[in-house]
C-alpha cells in the first residue's frame, strides 16, 4: 500500500519509519526545506514520563485567570477575538476536574512508557545518535508546600509503573553535583530514574536518513494546499508543486493539522500554545549539569545536549505567531544563571520559539477518522518527543489494519 504521510517532524518520520518496515510504499510531504525544522527543532529534550500530568487540572483556572494581568507567569492567556481559542478554552475548562485529570494523566503515562520503551528499540535498530542520556531527570521545588503537592501528586504514577523518589536537598546534590551552590534554595525534588534526555532535532534527522535507506521518499520544501475528497476517500493531497497520491494518508502536521482537516469536515480540537526555548554553547565551561531537569517553581526546563545547554520554558497563547522576542527569555537566563552559573557561555544565546500542538483533554488524537483512507497522529502537545514511537507505531498498525499493542481507548478522535 502508499501511504502519505504529512508531516516531517519526528512524529511523521516516526510513522514513516514504521509504515516502511511494514512493508508500505511511503511518501513523507512537509513545507520545510528540512526534517524536523518545526516543534521538533529545539524542544525542551526530555523524554519525560515523570512530567505527564494533563494540563488539565483543579488548579488551571486560577493560574489562566491569574496570567490575564501578570505578566510574568510561565502561562500567557490573552484574551483575543479567536472563537476557536474560546472553543478550546471551554473544552479545557470541562477537563479541570480531578477525575478527569486523572484519567488523562493515566491515559498519556500508558502511552508514554510504551513510547519510551519502543523509541529505545528504534534508536538501536536505527543505529541513531542523539546526545542521549539514560540516567533519569530531577523536578525540583523551592517551596515545602509546594513539593508536598508533587510528593502527593506523584502516587498516581508511582502505582501505575513509574519509578519516583522523593529525595531532600542532600539528595539533589548527590544526583546532579553542579546544583550543589544553589542547594539551600530547594525544599526537595522528585527524582525519576528511568527517565531520559535527548536531542529530538538529530534523532529526527537520523531517522529520516534511515527511512531513506529503507525507500522512504521526502517530498520536502513543498507546502501542502489542501487535500482533495471524494466520497468518503482522500484522492490526493496538492501541493506548491502538483498532486501526491496514495492508499492511504496520516495527518502528523501538530498545531497545522486542524487548518487542513477543517474544509474536510473533521473537527480537530487543537490548539497552538506556543512555548520557548534558548539554547546556549558551553564553550569549555565546567559547570553544566548532567541530569536534565525542570524547575517546577518557575517551570524552566533545562537539559545539556552534547556541548549545548538547552532551556525552555512559558505556555502562551500566542495563535500561531512563532516569533521569538528576547525578553521573553529574560526568565529562563535568570534561572540559569542561578541554578548553573558557569554552565555555558550566557552572552551567546539563540532563540527559538514552538507551537505546542494542545488537545483541550491532553492525551493525542490518533487513528481513524470518517473519511475511510485518512489517519491521524497529532494533539502531542509538550510531550511530542516521548510520545513519538508509540504514537507513530499505533497509526502504523491502524494503517496495517492490525490491533494496536496499546489500548487506544481516549486517545481517538471520536472522544470529544
Amino acid at each position: 500500500m502508499r501511504v502519505v504521510v504529512l508531516g516531517a517532524g519526528v512524529v511523521g518520520v516516526a510513522t514513516a519509519w514504521y509504515l516502511a518496515g511494514d512493508g508500505h510504499e511511503v511518501v513523507v510531504v512537509d513545507r520545510q526545506a528540512a526534517v524536523g525544522r518545526e516543534t521538533s527543532f529545539a524542544n525542551a529534550g526530555l523524554i519525560a514520563p515523570g512530567h505527564v500530568y494533563a494540563w488539565a487540572s483543579p488548579r488551571a483556572p486560577m493560574m489562566l485567570l491569574r496570567s490575564l494581568w501578570q505578566e510574568d507567569t510561565a502561562l500567557r492567556f490573552r484574551l483575543k477575538a479567536d472563537p476557536r481559542m474560546w472553543a478550546w478554552s471551554l473544552r479545557f475548562l470541562a477537563n479541570c476536574t480531578a477525575a478527569r485529570n486523572r484519567a488523562n494523566t493515566l491515559r498519556k503515562l500508558s502511552l508514554c512508557l510504551y513510547s519510551q520503551k519502543l523509541l529505545g528499540e528504534l534508536a538501536q535498530s536505527a543505529g541513531l545518535e542523539f546526545d542521549h542520556i539514560a540516567a533519569g531527570l530531577l523536578y525540583l521545588y523551592r517551596e515545602p508546600a509546594h513539593f508536598a503537592a508533587g510528593v502527593a501528586n506523584m502516587a498516581m504514577l508511582r502505582d501505575n509503573g513509574l519509578p519516583l523518589e522523593a529525595v531532600d536537598p542532600d539528595r539533589i546534590v548527590e544526583l546532579e553535583p553542579q546544583l550543589a551552590g544553589a542547594k539551600d534554595r530547594f525544599a526537595g525534588a522528585i527524582y525519576a530514574a528511568s527517565d531520559e534526555s535527548g536531542d529530538c532535532f538529530r534523532f529526527t534527522e537520523g531517522l529520516a536518513a534511515a527511512a531513506a535507506r529503507k525507500g522512504v521518499q521526502f517530498h520536502l520544501g513543498d507546502p501542502i494546499r489542501r487535500l482533495e475528497k471524494s466520497g468518503d476517500r482522500i484522492q490526493a493531497v496538492v501541493t506548491e508543486q502538483g498532486r501526491l497520491q496514495g492508499d492511504a494518508y496520516v495527518l502528523a502536521l501538530g498545531s497545522y493539522s486542524p487548518i487542513l482537516a477543517r474544509p474536510l469536515g473533521l473537527d480537530l480540537p487543537i490548539y497552538p500554545v506556543k512555548g520557548y526555548s534558548l539554547t546556549l554553547p558551553l564553550d569549555g565551561r565546567t559547570g553544566a549539569p548532567r541530569l536534565g531537569g525542570v524547575d517546577e517553581a518557575n517551570l524552566v526546563a533545562y537539559v545539556r545536549l552534547g556541548d549545548k545547554l538547552r532551556l525552555t520554558a512559558t505556555a502562551d497563547f500566542a495563535g500561531y505567531d512563532t516569533t521569538a522576542d528576547p525578553r521573553h527569555f529574560q526568565g529562563m537566563l535568570r534561572v540559569a544563571r542561578e541554578l548553573f552559573p558557569d554552565a555555558a557561555d550566557y552572552a551567546k544565546p539563540s532563540y527559538w520559539a514552538c507551537l505546542r500542538p494542545m488537545t483541550p483533554d491532553g492525551p493525542p488524537i490518533l487513528g481513524r477518522t470518517a473519511i475511510a483512507n485518512l489517519h491521524l497522529n497529532t494533539g502531542q502537545g509538550h510531550m511530542g518527543w516521548t510520545m513519538a514511537a508509540g504514537c507513530a507505531r499505533i497509526v502504523a498498525d491502524i494503517v496495517g489494519g492490525r490491533r494496536p499493542a496499546l489500548d487506544i481507548a481516549g486517545l481517538t478522535l471520536d472522544r470529544y
